[in-house]
């Protein structure tokens, strides 16, 4: 499958504070709004300094510490290699931070990232290389076509760009490729999450999509519910606090 949004709709509030409370405080998902960074046509100066700035803004609201710590570690080794892939890398801030992880730990981690935007692997190409850690251009479609697998199958932040019919592709994408594991994270759609988000960036990230396209990102989200409605059984969507939830496989039975 590939993840591509679609052309851009009109946006009259340059912060999209008007429009998220004019849908009824985000009751429903505004799958046609279009992130800033995701135009052909960004400010290539604001895009660099947004892909920058990511891992800041990922330290404080991804969640992906825990997430190592308490599920991806447990599968790691110091005696055999376990490969990862992660899809949507962009600037690649998560699967550095993985690879640092799991090299202080001692363990042996091979990650492959992945984005279709060549703009996000130039920038990731930029900074120094790290020992295991491979960036490609590619999606989860021709991965599948070319009879890839990994032990571990990650996203950050992806699911809220995909409309239910890709959400379901990746899904099952994501089935085939991965031998072990999937951990799906990404914000939910909540109000509160809104404007904390509005209010917390407002003094930082300037000259960057980051508190723009952040607002934008939840209002596209998905809630753990609307997740529910769509995954398969075998998959659970396990709510992380505060405004975040993991699609995660196996089902891990505490969802």
């Amino acid at each position: 499958m590939t993840w591509k949004t679609r052309p851009p709709a009109s946006r009259g509030d340059p912060q999209g504070l008007r429009q998220g409370l004019q849908r009824g405080f985000l009751r429903e998902r505004d799958e046609d709004a279009v992130e800033e960074m995701d135009k052909p046509d960004c400010d290539p100066g604001r895009l660099a300094r947004t892909y920058a700035q990511f891992p800041l803004i990922n330290a404080v609201v991804s969640g992906w510490r825990g997430a190592y710590r308490q599920r991806i570690r447990p599968l790691l080794s110091d005696t055999a290699t376990t490969s990862l892939l992660d899809i949507g890398c962009g600037g690649g801030d998560i699967a550095r931070k993985l690879a640092q992880w799991a090299a202080r730990d001692g363990l042996l981690l091979e990650i492959t990232a992945i984005d279709p935007d060549q703009r996000a692997l130039d920038f990731a190409a930029a900074l120094p290389p790290m020992p295991g850690l491979t960036f490609r251009r590619a999606d989860t479609a021709a991965l599948v076509g070319e009879g890839r697998s990994y032990d571990v199958v990650i996203s950050n932040h992806l699911l809220h760009h995909l409309a239910p019919s890709e959400l379901r592709g990746l899904i099952a994408d994501s089935h085939i490729l991965a031998r072990r594991a999937v951990l799906h994270s990404d914000i939910a759609r909540h109000r509160a999450a809104y404007l904390l988000f509005a209010a917390g960036t407002l003094p930082f990230f300037p000259g960057s999509y980051i508190r723009r396209d952040g607002l934008t990102s939840i209002r596209r989200s998905y809630t753990a519910a609307e997740l529910r409605a769509v995954v398969p059984p075998t998959w659970t969507v396990r709510d992380v606090r505060p405004f975040r939830f993991l699609l995660l496989f196996p089902a891990d039975g505490r969802g």
